[in-house]
């Protein structure tokens, strides 16, 4: 029996200590203890704790002590004002929250494609699933709206706050005050808010406007929507004295497998209608066939582009040098080199692996003309389908064409 006791009473003693310091732990964050539990096992735990310096006690103002002493949870402490600073980084719409600094539309494209592009693509269009931010002006009346900074957002700050809290993805608030304005910029450029000139700073900040703002207003559900539930005219049953049924599912076929069902006339009827439209409607007169015309004459390569065209081209081939190149030693990247753009056959460049629309031109001998080449440039995928280019599309003719004069010049 003493052996036992030599054995097992010391360890005991000491589990029972531990046991005992785990739940005046336990009672300092969790749990209140019973005052007699803790008055007994008080001094059993003093005996084995090593003395520890007392923590210095938070200080705090009376109104916020006043706050936690009616909480009345005795869980932590009143956050440091350098703790709240770190914390306290959104931007307002009105600009409180602006830190000083200014940024660019050129730079922004640099720092946009370092550090945004693998996700957002060069010119925002997205890369599979990230979201799209640029582009989307007049679909939010469709039943798949495209909502990105220039269709939908609301204020610049938006952006702006987001991009210094939350991106890069993966390497948040990594970005300099100066950076994310130059990103903003190059943002704002893309969805055609301001030019490529444009520079972005807290000065004039406030000047800018996104074009979906108007359209956003304050929440009055309180005041119009939730007050209908209170009226006292409002039916609640037998509101209709006849209920007619006008069609019945099975017949509407609510989910058409075909063009006839999906205009809402059934597969034989709408047969039917084409039969009769055939027999009854004249034949037309078989038109002349034209005389093949030649090719649009190339202006430019003629007389040379104008110098001051080039000039402007320069700046509109920024949006083209992500993916293409140009000039001696030009190879093909995303898109392929346009040496001697205009005039080649479309779709030629060896080595280069062509959408099915690029390579039915080919196949079918069209030449890029300058004319083709500005309707391309102002709406690639309108003009051709299925094009792997990205890029929106310029806004105008004039800038179709200076980007073309560059690239005239630019050819060896």
């Amino acid at each position: 029996m003493s052996r036992f006791l030599n054995y097992f009473l010391p360890s005991g003693v000491g589990a029972a200590g531990v046991l005992a310091g785990a739940y005046i732990v336990a009672d300092q964050f969790v749990v209140d203890m019973p005052a007699p539990a803790r008055e007994w096992v008080a001094p059993v735990v003093a005996q084995d704790a090593t003395p520890q310096p007392a923590p210095a006690p938070a200080v705090m103002t009376p109104t916020e002590g006043a706050v936690v002493a009616r909480a009345g949870y005795g869980l932590g402490r009143p956050a440091l004002p350098e703790e709240v600073a770190a914390w306290d980084i959104d931007v307002r719409p009105d600009g409180l929250g602006l830190p000083p600094g200014s940024g660019d539309v050129f730079t922004g494209e640099e720092l946009f494609v370092e550090n945004c592009a693998m996700c957002h693509g060069d010119f925002g269009e997205a890369v599979g699933r990230w979201p799209v931010l640029a582009g989307g002006q007049g679909t939010l009346t469709r039943e798949d709206p495209v909502k990105t900074i220039g269709s939908y957002w609301p204020y610049l700050s938006t952006v702006w706050d987001y991009v210094h809290r939350a991106m890069p993805f993966g390497n948040a608030q990594s970005l300099s005050p100066d950076e994310v304005y130059a990103i903003t910029a190059y943002l704002l450029y893309l969805n055609d808010v301001v030019d490529d000139e444009f520079t972005l700073s807290n000065e004039n900040f406030l000047e800018v406007r996104l074009p979906n703002e108007d359209n956003f207003y304050m929440d009055d559900r309180a005041e119009t929507e939730l007050t209908v539930f209170t009226r006292p005219d409002i039916c609640m049953e037998n509101c209709k004295d006849t209920v007619e049924i006008t069609m019945r599912a099975r017949v509407l076929d609510v989910t058409p497998e075909t063009e006839a069902d999906a205009s809402g006339i059934g597969t034989e009827t709408a047969a039917a209608t084409e039969t009769a439209a055939v027999e009854t409607a004249p034949a037309a007169p078989e038109p002349e066939a034209a005389p093949a015309a030649d090719p649009a004459p190339v202006e430019m390569a003629a007389a040379g582009p104008d110098p001051e065209m080039v000039a402007a081209g320069e700046r509109q081939w920024r949006k083209c040098q992500a993916c293409h190149q140009v000039g001696e030693g030009a190879v093909n990247r995303t898109g392929p080199e346009l040496n001697d753009l205009v005039g080649r056959t479309i779709g030629s460049i060896e080595g280069f692996r062509y959408s099915n629309s690029f390579t039915a031109a080919h196949d079918a001998g069209e030449v890029w003309t300058e004319e083709h080449l500005v309707e391309f440039l102002k709406n690639p995928r309108g003009v051709m389908p299925g094009t792997k280019m990205s890029f929106a599309g310029f806004r105008s003719d004039e800038e179709a064409l200076q980007v073309l004069a560059y690239i005239t010049a630019q050819s060896p």
